[in-house]
This record gives structure tokens, sequence and C-alpha cells, in this order.
């Protein structure tokens, strides 16, 4: 029996209701790179469709992606993804695929032509930070990244202890304001 997707029940808990709040629904995160984060400053982030075949997608819903290799190439007018491993499917026969080809990203000509530009600008590079599902289509989301010093990840890393102990530290007051 059919049912309508707005009468169906809503799953999830805040996470999933914050994540609905965003442009075009529920995102289901198959795979990020946690080390474009560390190793570059990202300066700005776009969504990117990526062309794919059968397998390709049956691989990506079983979650055994990797992008820690992956960047992307501007080539004649077009966005390409290199060295994401996307491994064969294991049920797949002769359809199946290459697990690091290059994939195409879809983008509009406008942020193809403004990427492009800033790439070349020394220390930009563009790199993937995420492979989703956005209402049943791959998605990926790539970002405008300037390369990072040394100096600059120690910092940073810093900067993310320093936050971590004040709010430990704001919590166990709270606590023990709420214990008197």
């Amino acid at each position: 029996m059919y049912v309508p997707k707005e009468s169906q029940a809503k799953q999830g808990g805040t996470a999933a209701k914050a994540r609905e709040g965003e442009k075009g629904g529920k995102r289901k995160i198959v795979a990020q790179n946690k080390k474009a984060r560390h190793d570059y400053a990202i300066v700005d982030t776009y969504e990117a469709g990526i062309v794919l075949t059968g397998t390709e997608v049956k691989s990506l819903r079983e979650g055994r992606t990797s992008l820690t290799d992956g960047f992307v190439q501007i080539d004649r007018g077009e966005a390409w993804l290199h060295n994401a491993h996307i491994p064969e499917y294991h049920q797949g026969s002769w359809t199946n695929h290459s697990a690091r080809r290059k994939r195409k990203l879809l983008l509009h000509r406008e942020e193809i032509d403004k990427l492009e530009a800033k790439s070349q600008e020394t220390g930009h590079t563009i790199v993937p930070l995420a492979l989703y599902f956005r209402d049943g289509r791959a998605k990926a989301e790539i970002a405008l990244a300037r390369g990072k010093k040394e100096y600059d990840k120690r910092q940073t890393l810093r900067e993310k202890q320093d936050r971590r102990e004040s709010d430990r530290a704001i919590a166990a007051a709270k606590r023990k304001q709420r214990a008197q």
C-alpha cells in the first residue's frame, strides 16, 4: 500500500530535525574528509551533484567510501573529482566500475568559473569534504580551500582544546550550582 511522504511518521531526533531545515531536506552522509578540515582553511563550500554508474551508487549506499586522497580539478570548463575511492560493488558483474576513476561533478557555470578563477590563485585548491545522499541523489560537498602551515594547524588544535576545556568548566560550574 502506498503512503504519501507527507503522512509518513518522521524518524530521528533533533539532529534529523535540524537537517530537515537545511536546503532540500535530509542528508544521509556516506563519507567525510576530516583530514581536509585539518590540513586546509576552508574559504567557501559548494554542493555538487555527481555523475555515477549504477554499481557506484550501490557501493555508496553500503558506505565503504574514502575521500582522503580526493581532489577536484577543473578541466575544459568541467569539474572532475579525482582519487575518491568508491570500492567495487561486491555483487556486481562485468558492469562493475573501477574504484578510483575520475567522476564528473555537476555545478552551475558561474560556480565553475568562480572556482576555476579562485583555484588559480597561489595556495588555493578545491577539496571534497563529504559525499552524501539528499532526496535519493548522490551529492558532494566541495570546498575552495587554502593550505595551512604547520603552525596554523597547531594553533587550530590549541583553540579547539581551549574551547573544550572552557565548555567543561562551565558545565561543571552549572552542575555544582544545581546541586546546591
